[in-house]
């Protein structure tokens, strides 16, 4: 481990590896052509497909799908939960906003608001729903009930992935290779951080913001109080698509062909790799892993008991 600048720089080098075929899930379920997008709720996790375009609704107490709801578009850029619904950003001529009822597991409105680019992400969050709706960095401030735009907050162009907390809404600038801090209530851009090539995923936990950067591998820590970088970890995991959460103490993150990464939430250390075909997306929820195969259309279901945490 080195010191600079008061971050903290950790590689990989030396991290055990083993193949994700040696993990025993609970669970895997076959959703469509592909799988993509992982939502927990509090009593479902919520995965987006493509043939069919959908959203798919399982019940984490049988670990069955218990509804779908089929979309007009392909839901390319993220989903998020508030308001009683699923936000489903959707691809296609033009592009556009799904509103799912949680309760009916139907879409209920389409909204002519569409997200800037694939890879993207939708964030619901104190009295609106964020979304980066072009390639020029208009952060949209979403009307949940109307599905209007009320307000628009310049950020830095090429950005595109928002996530809420705690009143703030980070944004990934991938373009810019900077996070955006904006406040939720009047629209203020708090502060844009430097962090490197590629800046696209993040979760936010454990009073940090964890971005993962497409163009190094890297995964960033950001002290989501002082919005200064804290550590930097060399993660190997450069490459389009990729994910990343956090849950029970750990950062974990994703990508094809490195389909699973243990991190230590207190360490920083990368604890643990897995190998291997799948991956893509993936959230923490209901005491395990949900991680998504991409290209073969499936999400796997990894309890705590087989990833060798505490």
């Amino acid at each position: 481990m080195r010191f600079a600048a008061a971050i903290i720089l950790v590689s990989a080098a030396g991290v055990a590896q083993a193949p994700i075929s040696a993990l025993h899930p609970d669970a895997t379920l076959h959703l469509g052509k592909t799988a993509d997008w992982v939502l927990p709720t509090d009593d479902a996790v919520w995965i987006g497909s493509t043939g069919p375009n959908a959203v798919h609704r399982i019940d984490p107490n049988t670990n069955r799908e218990t509804a779908s709801a089929t979309l007009p578009g392909e839901p390319c850029a993220g989903l998020a939960a508030g308001f009683g619904s699923v936000w489903v950003p959707l691809c296609g001529k033009p592009n556009a906003l799904a509103r799912v009822d949680m309760k009916t597991n139907r879409v209920v409105a389409i909204y002519p608001v569409g997200p800037a680019a694939r890879e993207g992400g939708i964030a619901a969050g104190g009295d609106s729903v964020w979304m980066v709706t072009d390639a020029k960095g208009t952060l949209a401030r979403i009307d949940p009930v109307s599905g209007k735009v009320r307000q628009t907050v310049p950020i830095a162009p090429g950005s595109y992935n928002p996530r809420f907390a705690d009143g703030v809404v980070w944004v990934s600038g991938h373009d810019a290779g900077v996070m955006t801090a904006v406040d939720a209530a009047s629209g203020k851009v708090l502060a844009e951080i430097a962090v490197g090539a590629g800046p696209r995923f993040l979760a936010i936990g454990d009073g940090a913001v964890w971005v993962l950067l497409q163009g190094t591998g890297d995964i960033v820590r950001i002290d989501a109080r002082t919005h200064k970088v804290t550590a930097r970890i060399d993660a190997k995991l450069a490459g389009p698509g990729g994910d990343i959460a956090i849950g029970a103490g750990h950062v974990w993150a994703t990508l094809k062909g490195v389909p699973l990464t243990r991190i230590g939430a207190d360490t920083n250390r990368i604890e643990r790799q897995w190998v291997g075909p799948g991956g893509d997306s993936l959230a923490f929820a209901f005491g395990a892993v949900w991680l998504t195969d991409y290209r073969g259309g499936t999400v796997t279901r990894y309890p705590m008991a087989v990833l060798g945490a505490p």
